[in-house]
């Protein structure tokens, strides 16, 4: 087939036909296309967070609550007190000569999350207090269990608190 050179006015023996030769994807494109995919979907399945939380999500949320309370404790310069039940944990201040309880901000009491429990041993519930120099008036120690993960809370008499297994 002959065609002309645009702008020439003369005749070439063959054009160039782009197109036919490019139909659809090489099997190098089709298969880097699915390994990028495969990556995205495994980065997205690491990064999902459980709807029930871990374990220890529970722990690190409840030793940021007790260190806020103490730090509010020492600059209020009134006492603060932590209570702990198997189904949740809260705070409680002194006003006007008794305690109330925290119902807003980072000390309104909290539920453990995803079905977790606090086994207290017999007391079934446990109160400290936070003195305004920060100094918690006995230690805490309670077993966190969710499903079949179980860790041990301890808390000393600085507020200070460490979990193990």
């Amino acid at each position: 087939m002959r065609t002309r050179r645009p702008g020439t006015g003369r005749a070439c023996a063959s054009a160039p036909r782009f197109g036919a030769a490019q139909q659809g994807f090489t099997l190098v494109e089709l298969m880097v296309v699915i390994v990028i995919i495969g990556l995205m979907s495994g980065a997205v399945v690491l990064t999902m967070a459980d709807p029930r939380g871990r374990i220890s999500g529970d722990i690190d949320r409840f030793a940021g609550r007790v260190r806020a309370a103490r730090d509010d404790a020492v600059i209020s310069g009134r006492a603060v007190a932590l209570w702990v039940s198997p189904t949740a944990y809260g705070f409680e201040q002194r006003a006007r000569g008794q305690w109330q309880p925290v119902r807003e901000g980072p000390l309104a009491s909290q539920d453990w999350s995803g079905g977790a429990s606090a086994d207290l041993g017999s007391a079934g519930q446990a109160r400290i207090v936070f003195d305004s120099v920060g100094r918690a008036d006995q230690p805490l120690r309670f077993v966190l269990r969710r499903d079949d993960q179980q860790v041990t809370l301890r808390m000393d008499l600085d507020g200070n608190v460490s979990s193990g297994d």
